[in-house]
């Protein structure tokens, strides 16, 4: 595929910008995934580029495409909710890359020790108010959009921990239970998933750090590779990553101001503990293809394997549990 050079200089000429407009470029750090460089053109364009991992690199199944899933995300919200700010692609993305406007401010993880508490509170109730426009859109089906949608939530979310269970078989990661069991476990919650009948915009990676502001607004939401359709609630697991959402009063009062449509009762916790189980196993079995060092990979053994162990083990005791439940289906 060449060198990364080369693959910006060619990712940039299939976005219309000539390697002789660049006056400057420089690779972020932060990524684990993609190769994301910044840069300026004569022209006075800031821009973005992406660039996925080689072709020989292992990546777990739904990431196959992502940077096709992070420009569809884009594009649907900019026609369907053009309030919520996030970059623009400037040209259908490759298998290779990704090229797109550079949205003004710095991450919100960056910038938490610097923010009054009145301005906090300002931006994480404008950031309600974005994410109940995002799930203000409906799609026609449930599942990532780079795989075929499926006609119910409990198919596709199913579908979705079974393809990472698999995952986990192909690169040797250990899991705190067999994945069959896991698999059981988890379809053991199949009547929860079943009320979800709607398919929403999911970003799914709302973490401080996908969270830019500036000048006490939110700025963008960015990194949207793991978007999907599926149930509101989904999000709300990263949007208080290792935390509880409902102690985010001032989030959740903008939510629901804009009429957002997810409600947190005793079946939308259920639900909420089942999406952060999958983000769980999303983290932890990942750590094995990017090879993460060891102080790396201890920091997931406490913060993500340890808690899904727990989770797992509270569902196994669960009554609900004690019959096989169905097998979900393959990817």
């Amino acid at each position: 595929m060449g060198t990364a050079r080369e693959r910006l200089v060619a990712a940039l000429a299939a976005a219309g910008v000539a390697w002789g407009e660049v006056i400057a470029h420089e690779e972020l750090d932060g990524g684990t995934f993609n190769t994301v460089f910044r840069v300026r053109s004569s022209a006075d364009q800031r821009l973005v580029v992406k660039l996925a991992p080689e072709a020989d690199v292992p990546v777990l199944r739904y990431e196959e495409g992502i940077l096709g899933t992070e420009a569809w995300f884009y594009e649907v919200v900019r026609d369907g909710a053009p309030e919520v700010p996030t970059p623009v692609a400037l040209a259908p993305p490759t298998a290779d890359s990704l090229v797109m406007s550079e949205c003004a401010g710095r991450p919100w993880s960056e910038r938490a020790n610097e923010l009054r508490e009145a301005e906090r509170r300002g931006m994480r109730g404008e950031l309600g108010h974005h994410v109940a426009a995002l799930h203000a859109l409906k799609g026609d089906g449930f599942g990532y959009p780079a795989r075929p949608l499926r006609d119910t939530w409990r198919e596709a979310f199913l579908g979705m921990v079974d393809a990472v269970l698999l995952d986990a078989g192909r690169f040797g990661v250990p899991l705190p239970r067999p994945a069959d069991e896991i698999r059981e476990l988890f379809g053991g919650h199949g009547a929860l998933l079943d009320q979800v009948t709607v398919p929403r915009l999911v970003h799914f990676d709302l973490w401080d750090g996908n969270i830019l502001v500036e000048d006490g607004h939110v700025s963008a939401l960015i990194d949207a590779e793991r978007a999907f359709w599926g149930d509101p609630l989904a999000d709300f697991v990263s949007l208080a990553l290792f935390g509880d959402i409902e102690r985010d009063e001032v989030f959740l009062a903008g939510y629901r101001e804009s009429g957002g449509p997810a409600v947190i009762d005793a079946a939308g916790r259920q639900r909420i503990a089942l999406y952060q189980a999958y983000l769980y196993l999303i983290m932890w079995v990942e750590a094995v293809p990017r090879r993460y060092d060891a102080a790396r990979a201890d920091w997931l053994r406490r913060r993500v394997l340890e808690p899904l162990g727990t989770m797992l083990d509270g569902w196994a005791a669960a009554p609900r549990h004690r019959a096989r439940a169905d097998r979900p289906p393959r990817w």
